[in-house]
C-alpha cells in the first residue's frame, strides 16, 4: 500500500486531532516528522512539516472529511459562534500566532540579531476574509436571582 500526504501541519496537536478524526471513519493513517518538528519547531520549514499520510484507496473520503472539518465554524464553551468583529464572518483561524504591533517587531529585530526563535508572539483569532486579527471577548447577561 503507497501513502500519499494528505495535509501538513505545523504543530502535533492540530495533526493528532484530524489523524483522530480520520481514524475515527475507519481511516488509516500515519504521522510523518512528528518527532523532528517537536525537537525544533524550526525544522518544521526543513521537513515540510508534519505529514498525515494516508492509503491511496481512502483518498476521496479523507478529502471530504477534511474539507468538511475545515469549513465548520468555530464556537466558543457556550456555543455561540465566533464572529469576525470588523466584518462579522464565521470565517476565522483560531491560534493565529500573531507578531503585529510594536512588541511583535522588536521580537522579530532580537530574534534576527540573537538568531533564536521568537520571544514574543500572541496567540488570537484571525478572520480569514478581512484579515482583522482579534481577542474573542464573551459577552455575559448578568441575571439577578432573589434571595
Amino acid at each position: 500500500m503507497e501513502l500519499i500526504t494528505i495535509k501538513t501541519f505545523d504543530n502535533s496537536i492540530q495533526a493528532h486531532l484530524m489523524k483522530s478524526k480520520l481514524e475515527s471513519e475507519n481511516i488509516m493513517c500515519f504521522l510523518f516528522d512528528e518527532n523532528i518538528v517537536g525537537l525544533n519547531p524550526l525544522y518544521n520549514i526543513t521537513v515540510g512539516g508534519i505529514k498525515l499520510k494516508i492509503g491511496e484507496s481512502d483518498i476521496d473520503k479523507a478529502i471530504l472529511i477534511i474539507e468538511d472539518t475545515e469549513k465548520a465554524t468555530l464556537t466558543n464553551e457556550h456555543g455561540e459562534v465566533i464572529k469576525c468583529p470588523s466584518c462579522q464572518s464565521e470565517q476565522v483561524y483560531s491560534g493565529f500566532k500573531s507578531m503585529a504591533g510594536t512588541k511583535g517587531i522588536i521580537s522579530a529585530i532580537t530574534s534576527i540579531l540573537f538568531m533564536v526563535y521568537p520571544i514574543y508572539y500572541k496567540t488570537v483569532y484571525k478572520c480569514k476574509k478581512c484579515g482583522n486579527e482579534f481577542k474573542y471577548k464573551h459577552t455575559t447577561t448578568a441575571i439577578k436571582v432573589p434571595d
